[in-house]
Parts: structure tokens; C-alpha cells; sequence
């Protein structure tokens, strides 16, 4: 049997035989393996839908319904808080405010965050023999968002006369967007967006 001899190639010229391999190859051609974690975050941020802006929202329909709900969620590009009504989609005014105030006594609520939406919804919370149709727990934390990228803080101001003020406590004045989603049976959601970033 033959023996072929070994060819050891140097350190330098290893490393010159290597770039121009790689130089050679398209670069559509090089497979790159998936990353989770901050790269799905970035890959998400580059296809983030935009258009959204920070100057008040309001509605210009008016549905028949009680509030029973208050969630939020977290999303690639922003985070959401959801209102569940009972009823057709509500009224609507969303608003970048200086201050948060209780409904009917106009107190100041302290809100953590470096801006504030006030959510007003044409919806009580309360039914026409005045019982609770939505009765948090704790009315300076409605939902826990802590983790959250963009909210701070979800406190109730009240629900006086037909309407329910929400206050949102978010890290700055960042766009938004507000829009309604039909839900199952007779009853609705209005939803609000704030992004993570402009």
C-alpha cells in the first residue's frame, strides 16, 4: 500500500486559503442558524408597523354595553391593554395627559411612567341597578405589568355618569393606535396599542 504524505499547511497560509473560500461563496448562499432571544427582538423591530402618532383618538360611534374587563398583553412591537364590554364596541377617547384625575372629584392619581393616556370609554362599570359589572381588586394596579416594555401602570379613576376613565401610565410619549374588535356573542373590546419605540 501507497503512502500519500501528510501536507501540514502553516498557521498564515491556513487562514489565507479559508478567507478566500468563504470570499468565493455568494452571500445568499451562507446558512445562517436561527438565534432566539434579542435577535428575534430585532428581526421584529425591522417589521414593526408604523404610521402610529400621539395625538389624541377619539371615536365617533356610541354602543350600549358595561365594562367587565380590563387585560394587557405584551407584544414584539408594543404593548396592549384590552377592555372587554359587554355590549356594541363604546365610545372612545384616548389622550396624552399631564396628569391623571378620579372622575366626578378630579383628584390627581399618581401614575408611574414618564407620560400618561387617559382612556375614557363611554362604558360604566356598573349596571342599571348600579351593581359592579367590573370590580378589580386593586383599583392603582389593574393589571400587573410589570416586565413590560413600554407600561408602567394601569389605575382605575373611576366610573361616573356612563363613562369609565382609565389611566395608563407608559415609560414615555410613545404613538399609539386605538381601534374595537368584535368579540364573541354580543359583546366587544377596545383595544390600545403603545409601541416600543417611534
Amino acid at each position: 500500500m501507497k503512502c500519500i504524505p501528510t501536507i501540514h499547511i502553516r498557521s498564515p497560509i491556513r487562514t489565507a486559503i479559508a478567507v478566500l473560500a468563504v470570499a468565493a461563496v455568494p452571500a445568499g448562499a451562507v446558512a445562517v442558524p436561527a438565534l432566539a432571544g434579542p435577535a428575534t427582538t430585532v428581526t421584529a423591530a425591522a417589521t414593526c408597523p408604523t404610521g402610529w402618532g400621539s395625538l389624541p383618538e377619539a371615536s365617533t360611534f356610541q354602543g350600549v354595553g358595561h365594562l367587565t374587563d380590563v387585560r394587557t398583553g405584551r407584544h414584539g412591537c408594543f404593548d396592549r391593554i384590552v377592555f372587554d364590554i359587554d355590549g356594541k364596541p363604546s365610545w372612545f377617547r384616548v389622550q396624552y395627559v399631564p396628569d391623571i384625575s378620579s372622575v366626578g372629584e378630579g383628584k390627581p392619581i399618581p401614575v408611574r411612567g414618564g407620560a400618561k393616556l387617559a382612556i375614557v370609554l363611554l362604558t360604566p362599570s356598573y349596571d342599571e341597578t348600579n351593581h359592579y359589572t367590573y370590580d378589580p381588586a386593586n383599583y392603582d394596579e389593574l393589571t400587573n405589568v410589570s416586565g413590560y416594555r413600554t407600561f408602567r401602570q394601569v389605575v382605575s379613576a373611576g366610573s361616573f355618569e356612563g363613562e369609565t376613565t382609565i389611566g395608563l401610565g407608559v415609560r414615555a410619549r410613545l404613538p399609539f393606535r386605538v381601534f374595537t374588535l368584535a368579540g364573541s356573542g354580543s359583546t366587544s373590546r377596545v383595544v390600545v396599542d403603545v409601541a416600543h419605540s417611534w
